[in-house]
């Protein structure tokens, strides 16, 4: 492909119809050669500029709490699934299948890690991500119910190529609230990927959901052709304040 046409091709994908037609004409070029040279690097600058905004707009849009890449886990610290599993997540196949991934077990064992990490990679892919924890969205979703906009809501949860909702079971909540977060979950069942995090054994999540017949729903639901991690482990946030902990003591000792 010559640089015409390539510049006539760039200008399509960034919708600069203008320009590609003064390239197609041949307008005002003295020099032809010399002009497509600089147009085109001109708009190879541009297409980059517009993918990087369009990263950090994603990664905006997904209002993560922190931003947490998996480059910075201690992979050695996971639990043994984790290991394993990482690799394959990595890949974000579990997106393009619609496939959930779900993280149970103790606190500290690097859950809301992976889940943001996986988050930011989408996002740096091109996938649309929403993050929430359990308690902040059942609150989003009682506020759209009582404003009469939850229809509108709905319509954008169950696009999304990626939702995260953290920390479920760290509060437990009403039956309205379970119930709205059964919908919306379920809207995106077999279609769309959802991670979730949580503290909780599948065994006791009615102990927040109250609704026997609503949990073991929304866990059928959920697992279904699901990556299922058990996270039960040492806590990699305890072994770090010990040794921080340690280096103090050492510290004022020595002084």
């Amino acid at each position: 492909m010559d640089k015409k046409q390539q510049i006539i091709e760039i200008c399509k994908e960034l919708r600069l119809p203008s320009i590609r037609k003064m390239v197609q004409d041949e307008i005002d070029f003295k020099d032809p050669k010399q002009a497509y040279e600089v147009l085109l690097q001109v708009l190879l600058q541009e297409k980059s500029d517009r993918l990087v905004r369009a990263k950090q707009n994603r990664i905006r849009a997904a209002n993560f709490p922190q931003k947490k890449l998996l480059e910075e886990l201690v992979v050695d610290a996971l639990p043994d699934q984790a290991k394993q599993k990482l690799p394959l997540l990595k890949s974000l196949d579990f997106i393009n299948e619609g496939q959930n991934v779900i993280l149970t077990g103790s606190p500290g064992t690097g859950k809301s890690h992976i889940a943001l990490g996986l988050g930011m990679e989408a996002c740096l892919a091109g996938y649309r991500v929403f993050f929430a924890t359990v308690p902040s969205l059942i609150n989003q979703l009682k506020e759209h119910r009582s404003e009469r906009t939850l229809r509108s809501f709905e319509l954008k949860f169950e696009k999304y190529d990626l939702v995260i909702l953290d920390e479920l079971g760290y509060i437990s909540f009403d039956k309205e609230g379970a119930e709205l977060l059964f919908s919306h979950l379920s809207l995106r069942a077999g279609r769309k990927s959802t991670i979730i995090t949580s503290n909780l054994s599948f065994l006791k999540w009615q102990e927040i959901f109250y609704d026997p017949v609503l949990t073991a729903a929304l866990t059928d639901r959920l697992t279904h052709k699901s990556h299922v991690l058990n996270m039960n482990g040492p806590s990699f946030r305890m072994k770090e304040t010990e040794e921080w902990i340690k280096i103090s003591s050492d510290k004022v000792a020595q002084n």
